[in-house]
């Protein structure tokens, strides 16, 4: 069955290693014959949660930004795909603002059921991509239908370009390939 799969990328640089790793798995589910669209977070103007919860009244954050549009597409994915660098060993400041941002999806039918998540880091010990897994699980059991389904992780890549060659693109691929 033809999924709808929505990445978010958040690396701040154009072609970096985790959007690399993204457009692997991207690959991967088109050639399967899913639509894939990617949102790349470098390019829009995403604001901070106020916590003020009128989404949860509204269906929709009061901040006019392109985080409506972004939430209202993850609630209409099958699935979601996470592409981010690890910064401080965890997901990359514009990855959790739009997590922060998806609050008007709790509690609604959102589609997404599974949710996937792809990691870079200049470090390599498995240890460095800890808190970047916990910090999507966290937000992923929020949403009791959702589950993370599969994470992909390349330490050792740093400058853009670090990544050619590395297992972790063929590892994408084929997690793209099998959703």
């Amino acid at each position: 069955m033809k999924k709808k799969v929505l990445i978010i990328s958040s690396s701040p640089r154009q072609g970096g290693n985790s959007e690399t790793l993204a457009a692997s798995f991207a690959r991967g589910a088109q050639e399967a014959g899913h639509l894939v669209e990617t949102v790349y977070l470098r390019e829009k103007q995403i604001g901070f949660c106020n916590g003020c919860f009128a989404c949860l009244k509204l269906g929709r954050c009061v901040i006019n930004d392109d985080a409506v549009d972004i939430v209202a597409r993850m609630h209409d994915a099958d699935v979601l795909v996470f592409a981010t660098p690890v910064y401080y060993y965890c997901v990359s400041g514009q990855l959790k603002t739009i997590l922060d941002r998806a609050n008007p999806l709790y509690d609604t039918d959102y589609t997404f059921r599974k949710a996937y998540l792809l990691a870079t880091a200049a470090e390599d010990a498995a240890e460095t991509f800890e808190g970047t897994e916990k910090a999507v699980q966290g937000w992923v059991d929020c949403f009791p239908r959702c589950t993370l389904a599969g994470t992909v992780f390349a330490g050792g890549v740093n400058e853009v370009g670090d990544i050619a060659g590395r297992p972790a693109l063929d590892q994408a691929y084929q997690m793209g390939s099998d959703i």
